[in-house]
């Protein structure tokens, strides 16, 4: 994981912006930490990059006991739920379009390809502004769940969830190379549960070939990552915990799960 800490602080261009001294100072600190790479010195880089994942404010409603702070929870979000809306804004305003990711935590970039057909790849400029949704566990939450709602009666109804909002800069990759390792990637990690993975190589290669020139690759080179995880923190653990039980009997075992661990 050292390496994500490199990638995150060294790579978006907000943050490596010589208009900003501030900034400045602070990138070259940290890149002179990292390759000197003493156990204080990898301390700092890590509480460096907390700085950076908040220095520019927080554009989602996230109070303190909602945000997800630890990084590798927003990277498992999104390993987990790599079905990303891709928030743009072209010509025609604001679009959104829903694609898997694969997360590089090592380049600090999110990778994936779109078809050829698509107009978003040649909506945006190289270098846009872009945001990526992930959503993992989400659901109704009745008061009636809650214990202390017979007492009070004074509860209503809420809804949970867990997100994690990527921002960051897209960048057009169209070329054979960039999208067939995009491709290979995704494929290998979806089909590992397979009996019998499926493989590029199991088709014929013209017939790839073809596949691969309808589709285009895209990078989102990130900037900042923002996490909440709304699991009724902010209620009694007896009202939390019920309501995870109850979520269980109705099917919802993910977002139950999620909220038995919530502090």
């Amino acid at each position: 994981m050292r390496g994500s800490y490199r990638t995150l602080i060294t790579l978006p261009r907000p943050y490596n912006d010589s208009s900003s001294p501030r900034a400045a100072a602070g990138f070259a600190a940290s890149t002179t930490l990292f390759e000197n790479g003493s156990s204080w010195q990898t301390r700092f880089i890590r509480k460096f990059e907390h700085q950076i994942l908040q220095s520019q404010g927080e554009t989602m409603y996230n109070p303190d006991h909602f945000s997800i702070k630890n990084l590798e929870v927003m990277h498992k979000i999104i390993q987990e739920h790599p079905l990303g809306v891709l928030v743009t804004m072209t010509p025609e305003g604001l679009d959104a379009n829903h694609i898997p990711f694969e997360l590089n935590v090592e380049r600090g970039a999110l990778t994936a390809h779109v078809a050829r057909a698509n107009p978003v790849w040649q909506q945006c400029r190289d270098g846009a502004d872009v945001l990526v949704i992930f959503r993992a566990s989400e659901g109704y939450i009745s008061p009636n769940w809650y214990p202390s709602k017979h007492e009070t009666h004074r509860l209503v109804p809420t809804w949970n969830y867990e997100v994690v909002h990527v921002h960051g800069r897209l960048t057009v990759q169209d070329e054979e190379k960039f999208v067939r390792g995009v491709v290979g990637r995704l494929t290998r990690t979806h089909e590992a549960s397979e009996p019998k993975p499926w493989k590029m190589g199991d088709s014929a290669p013209e017939f790839i070939d073809g596949m691969l020139k309808a589709i285009v690759g895209i990078e989102v080179t990130i900037a900042r990552m923002e996490g909440k995880a709304k699991l009724s923190q902010n209620r009694e653990d007896r009202d939390r915990l019920d309501a995870a039980d109850e979520l269980v009997r109705q099917g919802n075992a993910e977002l139950a799960q999620a909220m038995r661990k919530a502090k």
